[in-house]
């Protein structure tokens, strides 16, 4: 208040003068000494200042991305100072700039640019080996973008071009043994899972990148597999989870045909059974995140469900909403077939991982099995079989999508091999709802409640037998299916175990498949591997016919068999002469023909005996389907079904036998990485 009232002017008493009065001229004069005097005291101080005023820019540009346009300059062949590097890892990156200058760098022009790559790469090293402040999160930050734009490039020499860029050939094993020796003290003790998941970033980054060059042999001498589990066993969510494991799955598969791989021996013998689970139930959540996307394509919920009944179904009632949900928008053919050949998402990468630990560990695979949902949530290996069912019936879209089948597949027939496993899948202890793919017709029976998952896991293979059919057969993948069929059906048989099922449908498709394998002969005869699925097929309905008592829940069941056997009998004999069968000692095909000789004579006796109404004869293929299953009935009694010996028996499964397959599934596995990196 004192301040203010000593600056203000007063203004005089009335009738006061001034005591010093001037004439005009004087104050004018006055008043351009001042001027001059204030003009000269502004010009000293203005020269003596260090603050100047500098024009506004154009654009505004981040401190950050200065730093990125003068480290990248092509005229700089210095080294920046320790200032430059400190106050570059304090400063939070700019991904979209940084990704974008390193694009305009051609590989040739960043070759040429090699000491200010290294640098960085070598400075960021160091900024993750002794941190400051946020400087190791800025460090892999920076890295991750560095790597992912300098690995994706196309270099005329992969292996050593890129050591030119990171490193140097003198500097490599130092410089890479320093780097991964970071990344794997992060990711075992970093100060936030935020820093340990980042690290787990750029090693994802590296490896998809890399995969192809023999800089992974680095991650190879350096045993990541401790750390990352420990990172798993630390986790707080099942969603992160999923890079973790991913990236061991990467791993496992580098070389394993080539060395021997340390990652496959550590899935060996890993026994910590709650980090298992927690890997399981992130198996699940990617599982149904990746139907998801199929979903969103085409909203397959059966007539009358609505989205509430189908989340109470698979125990996700909670989050059923009160209201009447959105519609999806529906798609025309063209698109949603385009849309669907892009699917999976690139997080399908996580099911080479889930692979290899039901190869290689027992404990991962009962768990697996057994593993019960959390309440409120779906049970994991439901969401398993779930998105099977769903890759299946568009595997015949893409390349990509081929894989993946063949890989669920695989997991499946390592399942089901194991006796204890495929017992627990067809006892009433495993019984779970499972939502299958109804996005094609034709559609198998519904099923809106829990029931028995080998049942499930019978209808998915039902389904890629039905929707899979072209001239360019899948053979490799219709083996898969059959074959799990075949395993299934010949532990229930041996075990007496009758399930509830709609058995016709199975026995209907397959024989749907002689049909085909018949009229198409000339396209499927030359075929790799093609006989294997001509035994397993003809086998498993022979299994059918000569022990179906055994595992069918009803007599009616069994007589249809023979009925839908006895209606194929001429295309039997067409497809039994075609590819020449009845010369393997390894198929049953006889067994299915005799049935439907013996079954076709008794029927023309009964068509000869029988009178019309007007006193005629009656052919055999007049008699009603109430007559003929009346005559199969009867013919039990003079049946004698020589059926050969070994039908329920298959050879283990070998990963040897399927090693191109897997290198292909490794290969697309890495490039779905490297996208997901990337985003």
């Amino acid at each position: 208040m004192r301040l203010g009232l000593l600056g203000r002017r007063q203004a005089p008493r009335p009738g006061a003068f001034p005591q010093n009065r001037q004439t005009p001229n004087e104050a004018s004069d006055d008043a351009s000494r001042g001027r001059k005097n204030r003009a000269s005291t502004s010009a000293f101080y203005m020269e003596q200042s260090p603050l100047t005023h500098q024009p506004r820019p154009e654009v505004f540009r981040r401190k950050i991305v200065q730093l990125y346009d003068a480290l990248f300059k092509d005229d700089e062949d210095t080294e920046k100072s320790e200032g430059f590097w400190r106050e570059f890892f304090l400063l939070k990156p700019d991904r979209p700039a940084l990704h974008r200058i390193l694009e305009d760098i051609g590989p040739d022009d960043l070759v040429h640019l090699d000491l200010q790559t290294r640098q960085l790469f070598s400075r960021a090293v160091v900024a993750l080996r002794n941190p400051h402040g946020v400087a190791d999160l800025y460090a892999l930050e920076t890295l991750s973008i560095f790597l992912i734009a300098v690995l994706a490039k196309k270099y005329t020499n992969p292996s050593s071009d890129i050591i030119e860029v990171l490193a140097g050939l003198d500097h490599v094993d130092t410089v890479f043994a320093e780097f991964v020796g970071a990344l794997d003290s992060i990711i075992r003790n970093g100060r936030s899972l935020e820093l340990r998941q980042k690290a787990i970033e750029v090693a994802l980054a590296v490896t998809s990148g890399a995969y192809q060059t023999s800089l992974l042999t680095y991650f190879i001498q350096r045993d990541l597999f401790p750390s990352v589990m420990k990172f798993i066993q630390d986790t707080d969510t099942p969603a992160r989870v999923a890079e973790p494991f991913t990236l061991i799955g990467l791993l496992a598969n580098y070389n394993k045909f080539e060395f021997q791989n340390p990652y496959q021996m550590r899935l060996n013998d890993f026994v910590n059974e709650a980090a298992i689970q927690k890997i399981i139930r992130s198996v699940g959540y990617s599982c149904q995140t990746l139907r998801g996307q199929y979903v969103a394509v085409q909203d397959d919920l059966p007539e009358g469900w609505t989205l509430s009944s189908t989340l109470n179904m698979i125990g996700l009632g909670a989050i059923a909403p009160g209201g009447k949900p959105a519609p999806k928008p529906v798609h025309d053919a063209d698109t949603a077939k385009k849309m669907f050949s892009e699917l999976p998402g690139e997080e399908a990468a996580i099911l080479l991982a889930t692979y290899d630990f039901t190869h290689a560990n027992k404990l991962f695979c009962f768990n697996f099995v057994t593993l019960a949902a959390e309440k409120g949530e779906e049970q994991p290996f439901a969401g398993f079989i779930s998105l099977t069912s769903y890759l299946l019936q568009h595997a015949h879209l893409s390349q990509r999508t081929t894989l993946y089948c063949h890989l669920n597949l695989m997991v499946f027939r390592l399942l089901i091999e194991d006796p204890v496993l495929c017992k627990r899948m067809c006892s009433e202890d495993s019984k779970a709802a499972v939502r299958l793919c109804r996005q094609r017709s034709p559609h198998l029976p519904l099923v809106q409640h829990e029931r028995v998952v080998a049942t499930a896991v019978l209808d998915t293979m039902i389904d890629a037998i039905n929707h899979n059919l072209r001239r360019r057969l899948d053979v490799g993948l219709y083996t898969l299916c059959v074959g799990i069929l075949l395993r299934i059906i010949s532990y229930m048989s041996r075990s007496r175990t009758r399930l509830q099922y709609h058995w016709a449908d199975l026995f209907r498709s397959l024989l749907s498949l002689i049909r085909f394998l018949t009229t198409y002969a000339a396209d499927l005869k030359g075929l790799s591997h093609i006989d294997t699925l001509l035994d397993h097929v003809v086998n498993l309905l022979a299994m059918g016919l000569s022990s179906g008592e055994a595992f069918l829940p009803t007599p009616a069941a069994y007589d249809d068999l023979f009925y839908k056997v006895v209606e194929m009998g001429e295309v039997l004999v067409k497809f039994r002469d075609t590819y020449k069968l009845a010369n393997r000692p390894s198929n049953s095909i006889d067994t299915l023909v005799n049935v439907s000789t013996h079954y076709k004579e008794m029927l023309a006796d009964r068509g000869a005996g029988g009178k019309t109404a007007a006193g005629g004869r009656r052919s055999g293929s007049q008699l009603t389907s109430l007559q003929v299953a009346e005559v199969i009935k009867q013919g039990y009694e003079t049946l004698s079904i020589q059926a050969k010996e070994g039908l329920d028996s298959w050879e283990k499964y070998r990963e040897a036998d399927e090693r191109t397959l897997l290198k292909k599934m490794a290969r697309a596995a890495v490039g779905d990485v490297k996208v997901l990196v990337a985003e």
